[in-house]
């Protein structure tokens, strides 16, 4: 995906350059005066996740004796997604716009645990893996920042906040996050005014502003092979790059 993202933002750039080299007629040259419009988007993601790891952890066995353990908790890999949704835009004037965006965030975290204390026979760490699957509800509130028009393109800047619903997540994970988290989103984009529609790629980071994790999710693990693997993490932070396709 990052080669996908890559080429788009080239094309973009290209597609610009080759535009306001000619004054062309301008498609569509009333829709941004409308007063408030709406559209639909969809788009991919890639998922990521910053885990603060607990370090050393005092553990008691089934026979009651306690000994000290290491394990550690990374996402090892961008896990890719899809987004779908639709949009509501006022236009504030000439060039800022308020959006609001509910959409649907969908995808998969996988987490990798590595057991530093036991080992296997040949010296490597014991590992355990988890794949977490992730169904978001968002409602993004943006504001944009566009530049002036110049024939059929209008490049832009966005930035807000975009409050989430995490419907996902099972009670016998190793890893739960919360039912809820907040994101602060910045990030650019371009209009492309089709004939018969305006089109706007844009490609945003989004980067979780509080911890994510459920802390009280190990306490109801019936495994008690799991706890100590489920008390290797004590915060959690969600990122995202999202490259999204609207259609106004």
């Amino acid at each position: 995906m990052k080669k996908t993202i890559t080429a788009i933002l080239l094309l973009l750039l290209a597609a610009m350059q080759l535009d306001a080299q000619v004054m062309t007629v301008q498609n569509r040259p009333y829709t941004d005066l409308r007063p408030f419009h709406f559209g639909v988007v969809v788009g991919m993601h890639l998922q990521d996740i910053e885990l603060m790891n607990v370090g050393p952890q005092i553990v008691t066995g089934e026979d009651g004796t306690t000994a000290e353990k290491i394990i550690t908790c990374d996402q090892d890999r961008w896990d890719p997604g899809f987004t779908v949704g639709v949009l509501g835009e006022f236009r504030l004037n000439a060039n800022l716009a308020l959006r609001i965006a509910p959409a649907m965030y969908f995808g998969t975290r996988h987490f990798t645990f590595m057991n530093l204390t036991d080992k296997l026979e040949n010296g490597q760490p014991i590992t355990q893996n988890q794949e977490l699957k992730t169904a978001y509800i968002s409602s993004a509130v943006n504001m944009i920042f566009a530049a002036k028009r110049l024939n059929n393109v209008r490049p832009y800047l966005m930035g807000g906040i975009n409050p989430m619903v995490n419907l996902s997540g099972k009670d016998n994970d190793y890893l739960k996050l919360k039912g809820y988290d907040m994101f602060l989103e910045v990030g650019l984009g371009c209009d492309f005014y089709l004939p018969f529609f305006k089109l706007r790629p844009e490609l945003k980071f989004c980067y979780g502003l509080g911890n994510s994790l459920d802390t009280s999710h190990p306490s109801k693990l019936k495994d008690q092979n799991m706890v100590m693997y489920a008390k290797s993490v004590k915060e959690a932070h969600s990122k995202m790059v999202v490259l999204s396709f609207y259609f106004e």
